[in-house]
């Protein structure tokens, strides 16, 4: 009887084993099918799916076969046994079945319409992946992608929309959508399809704040690939980074706000509580993810690991991800901890890096970007499958769907209008159209959704979250290219030449004083002042040397802390302050005495560094012409070369 026991045992851990081998080749045959498809789409210029839509697509048309054809061994799979001594769930479950003990875990809560032959299905189970995969293995890559290839020039010069739009307006579009969806839970409740105690008000504002993180890479990859006027891309983009950012870090504040006696009552101890949470979670996930970068900015300056690209690519690439994984640890959030690590390697450690490098951790990155979004959107697809325990509600749905939009329209007009009262350059009605018709939901909702699936409410408001992301794709996506020929948007434009032709247009002979007026550029003069004149001579090699912006005591560390190169780029006092207007850095690409010249590899000379390089890594301005201003009292000083 033992043997039996122990052949049955090994027998069934081959088969588990034998199933994860079959999900990893549905997985890689998907890939594959996604891969020829965006070539096809390429190759042909076809606009109308995109190609994370394709891979949704395929992926539900291998969910349904998965569903339909395999079965479970299991004959006792789907049968519910009475436990009328239990009044509660317990985590672990121990039961004596004939003398033996069998140890039960605790999954998750099943809708009794849900119990089926279906639940004992072992490969539909293989096919349900573990949340923590998507947040420990594919978003992090993904964000910490947005960040490095970040275009700070363009980002820089449209930092305070971007920066209302991501905090001020994900914060409106989580209320509005929590309000909306408490109204249409009401309503359920009213006409018996909930129970009153199923679903609260917080539940609704959790709800929101996973819906408010948009994700408009199809519309994104079309503007990339159509030269989208460089402004509308700016502001899309650089909202959609920051917002899914400040939307985890809100789904978290609001999961743990619990007011003490009613959950529909509003509690102001246990609001400000999940304020000060928020804050407290983004500021020490920014500085968590901005130390890591320092580490390695300084790791990289003060070795010569650039000899060796190899082991100067992979600390790189390990420090980076332990940004994400010391957050998680310590209680914060990884993903604003990756973001802001990209940011800052893309700033000081990359001036750092070798030529080798620089090409190798843009291009690692930017596949395991690729790879990580088509394989959540491939799993999107299989999802509305392989799931067991959807619950569709077509109120709730519908209510989400107006909801998300209505939120959306109160995000962008209302901001918008604010922020043209304080912008020279104005927000143009059809970009404004554009960017409400951009508010895609994708990977972060999706992933935020089956975080938790516990619960009822939870369930229901995954399978909402997954059907919204599959119509916004689809519908919103596949529209895009039709909606800019409507508004008339221009496209094929060189954004090098645009800045180029806006640095001409203010440098003209009619330009007054009011251009540069302090502000509108006050507080990024100061921090451009300080990044140039501290942050950048410590972390890298360009910039004025410390001797000389440090006080002189402070010289024998200054002199340990400068690179020898950047004796030869110092810049004179009087040359360090750049005129910056209209939230903007302006740019003088013609010829002027006045020239910051750029930090060199430090393997390679001038001529060994592409110009793309040395933009992505010195904030944008890397090997363009700076126009200085010179402050009244100071002589006129040349840099030196």
């Amino acid at each position: 009887m033992e043997k039996l026991k122990e052949y049955v045992s090994v027998k069934d851990e081959d088969h588990f084993y034998h199933q994860g081998a079959v999900e990893l080749l549905i997985f890689n045959f998907l890939l594959i099918l996604t891969i020829l498809t965006i070539w096809l789409f390429k190759n042909h210029r076809f606009r109308f799916l995109h190609e994370t839509g394709g891979a949704m697509l395929y992926g539900l048309v291998m969910g349904l076969i998965i569903r339909y054809v395999t079965k479970s061994p299991d004959v006792e799979s789907g049968t519910v046994y009475e436990c009328e001594k239990l009044k509660s769930g317990p985590s672990t479950l121990l039961i004596n079945i004939t003398n033996q003990v069998y140890e039960y875990q605790y999954k998750r809560e099943i809708s009794h319409h849900n119990v089926n032959g279906h639940q004992g299905n072992t490969m539909l189970q293989k096919m349900t992946f573990d949340p923590s995969i998507f947040f420990n293995i594919l978003l992090p890559p993904i964000i910490f992608h947005a960040g490095y290839s970040l275009k700070k020039r363009h980002f820089f010069r449209n930092l305070g929309s971007i920066l209302t739009y991501a905090f001020l307006g994900t914060a409106i579009s989580c209320i509005v959508i929590g309000l909306i969806m408490y109204g249409f839970v009401k309503a359920m409740v009213h006409i018996g399809q909930l129970k009153q105690w199923e679903f609260h008000f917080t539940d609704c504002l959790f709800f929101g704040s996973l819906m408010s993180a948009t994700d408009p890479v199809t519309v994104l990859a079309i503007f990339h690939e159509l030269n989208v006027d460089t402004d509308l891309y700016t502001l899309l983009f650089g909202e959609s980074v920051l917002n899914d950012a400040v939307a985890i870090v809100l789904t978290h504040s609001i999961s743990i706000y619990s007011p003490k006696e009613n959950p529909n009552a509003f509690d102001a101890a246990a609001f400000f509580q999940s304020v000060g949470n928020f804050l407290g979670i983004f500021a020490g996930s920014f500085a968590m993810g901005s130390s890591y970068a320092v580490v390695t900015a300084l790791l990289t300056k003060f070795t010569k690991l650039c000899e060796f690209p190899m082991l100067e690519t992979g600390l790189f690439f390990l420090l980076s991800w332990s940004a994400f994984l010391s957050a998680e640890a310590a209680g914060l959030t990884g993903i604003v901890a990756v973001l802001f690590c990209g940011v800052t390697q893309a700033h000081y450690t990359y001036n750092n890096l070798s030529a080798d490098s620089k090409m190798r951790t843009k291009q690692l990155f930017e596949f395991m970007n690729f790879l990580a979004e088509n394989v959540i959107f491939c799993y999107m697809g299989l999802a509305l499958f392989t799931f067991q325990n959807h619950i569709f509600n077509p109120l709730f749905i519908f209510g989400a769907l107006v909801a998300v939009f209505v939120a959306r329209a109160s995000n962008i007009y209302p901001l918008s209008f604010l922020l043209n009262l304080g912008r020279k350059q104005k927000i143009p009605r059809t970009f404004q159209h554009m960017m409400m018709f951009s508010g895609l939901r994708g990977a972060i909702a999706f992933a935020l959704a089956i975080r938790d699936t516990d619960s009822q409410p939870k369930q229901m408001m995954f399978t909402t979250a997954l059907l919204v992301v599959f119509f916004t794709v689809w519908v919103c996506g596949g529209g895009t290219t039709p909606m800019l020929t409507w508004l008339q948007i221009r496209v094929g434009v060189d954004p090098d030449e645009d800045l180029k032709a806006r640095a001409a247009s203010q440098s003209a002979p009619n330009l007054d004083k009011n251009t540069t007026k302090a502000e509108s550029a006050w507080l990024f003069r100061i921090w451009y002042g300080f990044d140039h004149k501290y942050l950048k001579p410590l972390l890298t090699h360009a910039g004025p040397p410390l001797t000389s912006t440090l006080p002189e005591w402070c010289n024998p560390v200054a002199r340990i802390l400068t690179s020898p190169r950047a004796y030869g780029d110092q810049l004179k006092d009087g040359d360090s302050v750049y005129i910056i207007n209209n939230d903007e850095l302006t740019e003088n690409y013609e010829s002027s005495a006045h020239i910051a010249v750029p930090a060199q590899d430090s393997t390679a000379s001038t001529q060994a560094t592409g110009k793309e390089d040395i933009q992505e890594g010195d904030l944008g301005l890397g090997g363009y012409k700076l126009q200085i201003q010179h402050t009244a009292g100071q002589p006129q000083k040349n840099s030196m070369a």
